[in-house]
């Protein structure tokens, strides 16, 4: 579809929000050799990206398929930079949108309600059904089986569609829905480029990738537009649950959902009826082996944290994960030189760990985990700050260009 913003204040109002949108993405897709390819001439690509877009020609390009095994393994596609930032553009124009459609209690992908506000959350509602600890509470938490592979594209972009003429009120409002057509339905395994080698997918479950994915479903996990789709995909169950069911407690990260009440038997009567309203309107499937019901005294985990009475603590298999990410960062400062990829990998793993770990009373355990543990070939590069942060001891400032020879593919 061609659009044709012959008036220059919209041709103007579209450059100036995808130039916005480049300079989001790049914040933390700086050091990738498709963000600096796309940096060299970052200004030339972008009006050529206005003017496909405006054209009707734009397509999604190749992504990269890998596989990540932390915190649990996955199936990952990362999009082509040109393409995230068209991801960011869209984000930019209905995410203020979608905030105002949100509960309150859904916590991926938004601004200040990440996993930190969702456990703090769930730590408020057992506290308050309990009325703190003195009355019988119970806990229901919930998964849907294999989630972004079996989001149906068409459900998806049919109810995208409905609430964008009745939300959205900017003139370009047929080219959004044009560029969510192509981002929706387009099929990332296509094409593709495998970072890593095939047997990388032995012992994924074929529920959780793309490639096997049921026909007209899945969203690729790693794209911006896919975790703000989800999210609004399974808005309906959100308010099904606080509205129609009249839940108090509930709150949801991603697929991973959780439900307080004083009644067991309740809860136990909630399982069949949220099952039935995933099937028939979302078409999603509870997953049958992650049901969990419990008194609250025996804790919770969720999040990547073990919820119980007067005490929040990280949970076993974010310290063991923690753990092995030291080991895998030691096995990479063993070569004679370290590339400035592989500093930037290390701040940005080991820096996540510590910025998961310091939000509870974990100081002794980063210091053991650190001092015990972290090779000493790292120190010659890096210094820690109180255990709470990495930091390189000294900055190459390298040109656009060098910096793309250091860098592999990714």
């Amino acid at each position: 579809m061609q659009f044709d913003l012959f008036d220059t204040k919209e041709k103007e109002s579209l450059t100036e929000a995808m130039f916005q949108a480049y300079f989001d993405c790049r914040k933390n897709k700086r050091n990738t050799i498709n963000a600096l390819q796309f940096e060299k001439h970052f200004e030339k690509n972008i009006f050529q990206l206005c003017d496909e877009i405006n054209a009707g020609t734009y397509q999604p390009g190749n992504s990269i398929a890998f596989i990540v095994n932390k915190p649990v393994m996955r199936e990952v596609f990362a999009a082509n930079f040109r393409d995230r930032v068209v991801h960011h553009f869209i984000y930019n124009k209905l995410n203020p949108l979608f905030e105002k459609a949100f509960i309150n209690d859904s916590f991926a992908c938004r601004i200040g309600k990440g996993t930190h506000f969702g456990i703090k959350r769930a730590d408020d509602f057992i506290k308050a059904c309990s009325k703190n600890y003195t009355n019988a509470c119970y806990i229901l938490k919930l998964d849907v089986q294999g989630f972004f592979m079996h989001i149906n594209r068409t459900l998806l972009f049919d109810r995208l569609i409905k609430f964008i003429h009745e939300n959205y009120l900017v003139s370009d409002k047929a080219m959004v829905i044009e560029l969510c057509n192509k981002i929706i339905f387009n099929d990332p395994t296509k094409n593709c480029i495998i970072k890593g080698k095939r047997k990388d997918w032995e012992g994924l479950p074929q529920n959780k990738s793309l490639f096997h994915s049921p026909p007209d479903c899945g969203l690729p996990i790693g794209n911006l537009t896919s975790q703000v789709f989800a999210n609004f995909y399974l808005n309906l169950l959100d308010h099904f649950i606080t509205a129609e069911l009249g839940i108090n407690y509930y709150g949801r990260y991603v697929d991973d959902f959780i439900i307080v009440h004083e009644n067991n038997e309740y809860l136990k009567n909630l399982i069949p009826q949220i099952a039935e309203f995933l099937q028939s309107r979302l078409q999603l499937t509870l997953h049958p082996n992650k049901i969990y019901l419990q008194h609250y005294s025996k804790g919770v985990k969720y999040l990547g944290a073990v919820i119980k009475p007067n005490r929040i603590y990280i949970a076993k298999r974010t310290k063991g994960n923690f753990y092995r990410a030291i080991l895998e960062m030691n096995k990479i400062v063993e070569v004679e030189k370290l590339t400035i990829d592989e500093k930037a990998e290390f701040l940005s793993i080991m820096n996540s760990y510590l910025g998961i770990l310091k939000h509870y009373r974990t100081y002794n355990l980063r210091r053991k985990m650190i001092e015990k543990h972290l090779s000493l070939g790292w120190w010659t590069y890096v210094y820690a700050i109180h255990y709470a942060k990495f930091r390189l001891k000294k900055l190459k400032h390298l040109s656009v260009s060098k910096r793309i020879e250091n860098l592999s593919i990714y």
